[in-house]
């Protein structure tokens, strides 16, 4: 009976152990690259002309700025928002880390070879 418990216990010490690890998988650093957008309405506003409308939605109605990636057809949060505003409709490119669908950003930068 002893042995039976020890083992239930060895075994759930390594699944919450690989349960850890998965989450931590999950975690991508890496770059992107793509215009700055809102959450609410992602590629729709994506783009410089629909910058006034981006903005209005994260001041006015609760959205968040967000990153629609044109190469992989994605909008990404980014977090935290203050590095994001006053960039509504510009391409940028984000470096930092990628959990789930939120990009926690260690740096954004304008580029400039867009025109935007």
């Amino acid at each position: 009976m002893v042995k039976r418990a020890m083992l239930a216990g060895f075994a759930m010490v390594f699944a919450a152990g690989l349960s850890v690890a998965g989450q931590d998988s999950a975690v991508k650093s890496g770059s992107w690259s793509g215009v700055i957008t809102n959450d609410m309405c992602g590629v729709k506003d994506a783009s410089a002309a629909k910058a006034e409308c981006t903005a209005k939605c994260v001041k006015s109605h609760g959205a968040k700025y967000a990153l629609y990636d044109e190469a992989d057809k994605k909008v990404y949060i980014l977090e935290p928002q203050e590095k994001a505003d006053g960039h509504a409709g510009h391409q940028v490119t984000v470096q930092g880390t990628l959990d789930g669908d939120t990009i926690h950003i260690t740096s954004l930068a304008m580029n400039t070879a867009k025109g935007s």
